[in-house]
């Protein structure tokens, strides 16, 4: 018997091809290199005199210079937090005029001189610089030669390493977390407070960490523009290079003071800013139309923000969407509208547009009396459940479903409460303390749609709400939902792949294809008549798309099709076959059909009871039979076998286009 070889796990340091070796010619500049790097830290090693360490660093001299130091590093990390981190999310979230310029500003502090750095600062904070004038005639400030240079000095050559930290963290971020925050009411402010900073803590903490340790060594611009005064502007790095001269082995001991404090920092950085990788696989982010959201809209002529739903209330929706999409949408209230189409239709668009997160589209949006289409999203009373749910991973089960309601002052206690009734009647209750890495797909996404009903909107949009669902618990789900919307006083859009959604959940059925309506009707009257190809495959039957000829269509796909009633020559019709209308035979039929085409069968799968058999063909579009297990078995199809499929003229429906 073979032994089962197990192959060895990879080195933590990434894959590595079995047998590999680094090529000599880059494997020995590569050491070298290491070696140029390794060999000024191992001469402080060297040469520090240990016996004398203690001594050297407890002297007055350097335990000010190390006081100063700290009160000007932390000093310099706090400004370049107030400044930097808005900033950053300038950068990584709003588009505007000269961004790549601002963009290269930030960067300019980390290629220029240090010296040139100051020399600048000078020019422009100084007493005879473009600002400094000002500051000491209307404030009093002097930032030269005093403590607050320092501070500044430090922070202009710190802060592009937050910024470029930040941005970078911002700019992976999924929007859709700040957007659904948006839906549920929350301001922006409280979207970045409560949502944005949480989600990029790691990276805003990796370019604090780097922005302090870069203000605890920074020298030249601070010598330059704040000068070298003993308990004024004289930090450890000045301190160090005056020890050069009177005492090199006490400068050895500070600088092995401040080598140890930045190799901290970087290993507990672990690579987070520089790039590499930490072993984790990367978390896949779903694209959507935008990448930012759009800035809140003028509000001179807006109407007032409507707020929450109160229960009772009744919210009819008009809507003219302009843009990608092209519709008017009325609908009164407790109506449900299930949005269709093909990938590309529209759909999620024509969602957002009615949230204001698009610039794809747009919507003047009247919901009962109130106008929103001038609101930012937060004021407009939609919510939205994205088809990824995007629950804050931050949050819990319960304090996720009870954002909303915070969002619009409800009081903690009474805000938990409602979110833990939501999520019971669900069927998530029980896990209401658990964050979201804890829930599975459906979980997750029943705690997302608790989420949004929770927040009483007026208008509720559902992207494929129901999707991550098994079967079981879907259908749990869309009683639950269904009862909810029976209740409900505004208005529900549907986005849906899934028929039997559009016909249980649904009043009227939309159906869109290129961003325009192709039909706007009762689920009933699209089943029975539907208008577009897409609808009709969805629900299960086949539909060929041609031009009246003669007695029939000639097929958009090749090919004809006799129909049983003529219709006017040159007019654009859809021809909708049920599977069962569909008869296969292995020798070509004789007698009543007139549809007949040879073909292959190229896939057989199962319809519940029955089975569902694709048949290719060069004379005809792809048909899809469905027969009996018995049948197929009687006729012994399999992948690749041979037919001849059949259609009676008087079992094709039409619908005119």
């Amino acid at each position: 018997m073979r032994r089962l070889r197990i192959p060895a796990p990879a080195p933590a340091g990434g894959p590595r091809t079995p047998g590999s070796r680094a090529p000599l010619a880059l494997a020995v500049p590569a050491l070298i290199a290491v070696a140029f790097l390794l060999l000024p830290l191992v001469g402080i090693l060297a040469r520090t005199t240990w016996s004398e360490l203690g001594t050297h660093l407890s002297s007055p001299g350097v335990l000010e210079a190390l006081r100063l130091s700290l009160l000007v590093s932390f000093c310099a990390l706090g400004l370049a937090l107030l400044l930097g981190v808005p900033l950053a999310w300038l950068l990584a979230r709003v588009s505007f005029p000269g961004k790549a310029l601002v963009r290269s500003l930030v960067l300019l502090p980390m290629v220029l001189p240090p010296t040139v750095g100051g020399v600048a600062l000078l020019l422009g904070f100084g007493r005879r610089g473009l600002l400094g004038p000002w500051l000491e005639d209307t404030f009093g400030i002097v930032l030269p030669f005093h403590t607050s240079g320092a501070v500044v000095a430090a922070t202009f050559v710190a802060m592009p390493f937050l910024v470029i930290s930040l941005e970078g963290t911002l700019a992976g971020l999924r929007t859709s977390y700040e957007e659904t925050a948006a839906s549920l009411g929350a301001s922006p402010v409280r979207v970045f407070c409560t949502v944005t900073l949480p989600l990029v803590a790691p990276g805003l903490a990796a370019g604090a960490a780097l922005t302090w340790a870069r203000a605890l060594g920074e020298f030249g611009a601070t010598i330059t523009f704040a000068g070298n005064l003993p308990g004024t502007t004289q930090t450890l790095p000045l301190e160090v290079y005056l020890l050069l001269q009177d005492a090199p082995e006490a400068a050895t001991s500070v600088s092995l003071l401040l080598l140890v404090i930045a190799m901290a920092v970087l290993i507990c950085l672990r690579g987070r800013w520089t790039g590499a990788t930490t072993g984790r696989p990367a978390r896949p982010v779903r694209p959507a139309d935008d990448t930012a959201l759009p800035a809140p809209p003028a509000t001179g002529t807006a109407e007032p923000d409507p707020g929450p739903a109160a229960p009772g209330e009744r919210w009819p929706l008009h809507a003219e969407v302009t843009g990608f999409n092209q519709l008017t949408l009325d609908a009164d209230p407790g109506t449900t509208i299930a949005v269709v189409g093909p990938n590309g239709a529209g759909k999620t668009t024509l969602l957002r547009a009615l949230l204001g997160l698009t610039p794809r589209a747009r919507a003047a949006l009247r919901l009962g009396d109130t106008d929103v289409s001038a609101l930012p999203p937060h004021r407009r009373g939609v919510a939205w459940v994205p088809q990824d749910g995007a629950l804050f991973p931050h949050l819990t089960a319960l304090t996720n479903t009870a954002y909303g309601l915070r969002a619009h002052g409800t009081p903690r206690a009474e805000a938990r409460r409602t979110a833990q009734q939501w999520l019971d009647r669900l069927g998530v209750g029980p896990l209401a303390h658990r964050k979201p890495g804890m829930l599975s797909g459906g979980q997750a996404q029943r705690v997302a749609l608790a989420r949004a009903l929770a927040a009483r909107p007026r208008l509720l949009l559902l992207d494929e709400p129901l999707a991550a669902l098994d079967q079981t618990t879907r259908a749990h789900v869309r009683h639950t939902l269904r009862a909810h919307l029976a209740a409900f006083g505004g208005v529900c859009l549907l986005v849906t792949h899934d028929p039997v959604e559009a016909v249980s959940l649904a009043d009227r059925v939309l159906v869109l294809d290129d961003g325009r309506a192709l039909q706007d009707a009762p689920p009933a009257e699209v089943t029975r008549h539907p208008r577009s190809p897409w609808v009709a495959r969805m629900l299960g039957r086949n539909a060929w798309p041609g031009t009246a000829a003669g007695d029939g269509l000639a097929l958009t796909e090749g090919g004809r099709l006799v129909l049983a009633d003529r219709l006017p020559e040159g007019v654009r019709a859809l021809a909708i076959i049920a599977p069962e209308a569909v008869s296969v035979h292995l020798d070509k039929p004789a007698g009543s059909p007139r549809n007949v085409w040879p073909g292959t069968v190229r896939e057989i799968t199962s319809a519940g009871s029955r089975l569902r058999v694709l048949v290719t063909s060069d004379r005809a579009p792809d048909l899809v039979a469905e027969i009996t297990p018995s049948a197929a078995l009687e006729l012994g199809l399999a992948d690749g076998v041979s037919v001849w499929t059949s259609v009676k003229a008087t079992e094709v429906s039409v619908v005119t286009l």
